[in-house]
């Protein structure tokens, strides 16, 4: 399963970077597989790991904020692993050309 999902914490003024930068922390410990990009995360795994992975992130905001703001889109496909890296390759495979990232 693909899940994106973007952070936000309300409340905090117009620097959000260092709650960004543990939320970011959390992920990359993780061990699952992940694509940081300007607006949110792509993170792939099995549907309890990605939400509780998520959830973590939500605690660690919640620990210093009163509220966050959650997007979440999941792409969840049967049998099909590596999607984080194999979605990109079959466009750039079609294109006949690498894309940027």
């Amino acid at each position: 399963m693909l899940a994106e999902f973007s952070i936000v914490p309300v409340g905090t003024g117009s620097s959000i970077g260092d709650r960004l930068a543990a939320v970011l922390n959390i992920v990359d410990k993780s061990g699952l597989p992940y694509r940081l990009n300007p607006m949110g995360t792509v993170i792939e795994g099995e549907w309890e790991e990605t939400i509780g992975l998520i959830k973590k992130c939500r605690d660690e905001l919640l620990k210093k904020e009163e509220r966050v703001l959650i997007s979440i889109t999941i792409d969840d496909r049967k049998g099909k692993p590596n999607r984080i890296v194999e979605k990109v390759a079959s466009i750039e495979m079609r294109l006949g050309r690498a894309l940027k990232k």
